[in-house]
């Protein structure tokens, strides 16, 4: 009998307990936008995923396993959200998806999920199309006729605006679709689009479209856009001696917001998710761990959407009773109540999430809690 040198044998069975080791984890892909121009968004989600699987493994894990993070930068670029989706579920053999912050990139990877018949949670993308995908696709955050309502509430009620200029992207899903439900709440409530103005995703300049709206003489500017062109757009406005009100949506939650435009943001405000000056003891608790694991830290909107969305997978895991797609999809459409860092979530049939929207003002160059609204 040929003897397996004790070297190799020691290498062979190290091999077979590291397998052995993966085979007992459940595995959870991740794909987000950790580099490229929206990166701020994956970022933050990114590390809120991380910190929930680690609470949940060193609470014991779930079904007696520990969870298992596989995740793909999709760089910010068209296309490769499809494709990081299928290596996470053709190579890594994930249960489920988390992810992403974007619409758009979210509408990318939907049809894929649903064909294969693996549970997707989407933290933050807003869009109603997202869910509409299938029965397999989820989201733990409010959609745009929510936000869309309240930003347009806001504006009539708080900043008793009744003629306003809407400055949209025409390549982004998420900004064509919040502009139309602000639109349809804001003229039922009296009040008047005095215009609309385009531009596309990457533009830098947007003199033209703010020459036309100074001259229309609007009392607010509505801009349902992504940070990086919504503070170029603010910043620029203020160059130009537009000096009303701008408001938008949580595609402003990042931290470059303030560092592109500054002062200039001073009297403006936005709808989101979360706040970390929220006084709920159980925002305090995940603001004081989130800190505590990112090396101080703040969290935002994405960050406790991220994290929430681990706990909702980890809770239906639990419910369910196995990692079988479809027992997983039954008990993540039946969360009820769910607690969590950015809420109570109570999935909805349609598959979205029942939530509270934030409102932060801009004073002072900070960002400040101003108030909660209701679904």
């Amino acid at each position: 009998m040929k003897r397996i040198p004790l070297p190799l044998l020691a290498a062979g069975l190290l091999l077979l307990a590291s397998c052995a080791k993966q085979s007992d984890a459940i595995k959870v892909g991740e794909y987000a936008s950790l580099t490229g121009k929206e990166a701020g968004f994956g970022q933050t989600s990114h590390h809120g995923v991380v910190l929930a699987i680690e609470e949940i493994n060193a609470a014991g894990g779930v079904l007696g396993k520990k969870l298992e993070l596989a995740y793909e930068d999709n760089q910010t670029k068209a296309g490769e959200s499809a494709t990081a989706v299928k290596k996470l579920l053709s190579r890594e053999k994930v249960i489920a998806l988390i992810g992403e912050v974007s619409s758009g990139r979210s509408l990318e990877a939907a049809p894929i999920a649903q064909a294969a018949k693996i549970p997707m949670i989407a933290p933050a993308a807003t869009n109603p199309k997202v869910t509409e995908t299938g029965d397999y696709i989820f989201r733990v955050c409010f959609i745009d006729p929510f936000q869309g309502t309240v930003m347009a509430k806001f504006a009539l009620t708080d900043l008793r605006a009744r003629k306003v200029a809407i400055i949209s992207s025409v390549s982004n899903a998420y900004s064509v679709g919040l502009a139309k439900f602000f639109t349809a709440t804001f003229t039922k409530g009296g009040g008047m689009i005095a215009l609309e103005q385009k531009y596309s995703e990457g533009d830098k300049d947007f003199r033209a479209q703010l020459t036309a709206v100074k001259a229309a003489g609007v009392e607010a500017i509505f801009v349902p856009g992504y940070y990086t062109e919504s503070a170029l757009i603010v910043r620029q406005a203020r160059d130009l001696g537009i000096t009303v009100p701008f408001i938008g949506g949580d595609g402003w939650e990042d931290e470059q917001l303030l560092k592109i435009a500054g002062d200039a943001l001073n009297g403006c405000y936005y709808s989101t998710h979360f706040s970390p000056e929220n006084t709920d003891p159980a925002v305090g608790k995940f603001v004081g761990k989130y800190k505590a694991r990112w090396n101080g830290e703040v969290p935002g909107a994405f960050s406790a959407l991220g994290y929430d969305a681990v706990y909702v997978l980890a809770d239906a895991l639990k419910r369910a009773g196995t990692t079988d797609g479809a027992k997983l999809r039954d008990a993540l459409a039946a969360t009820k109540d769910f607690a969590g860092a950015s809420g109570v979530t109570t999935i909805d049939q349609d598959r979205n999430a029942t939530k509270p929207a934030t409102i932060i003002a801009i004073k002072g160059g900070k960002l400040q809690f101003h108030k909660t609204v209701a679904p």
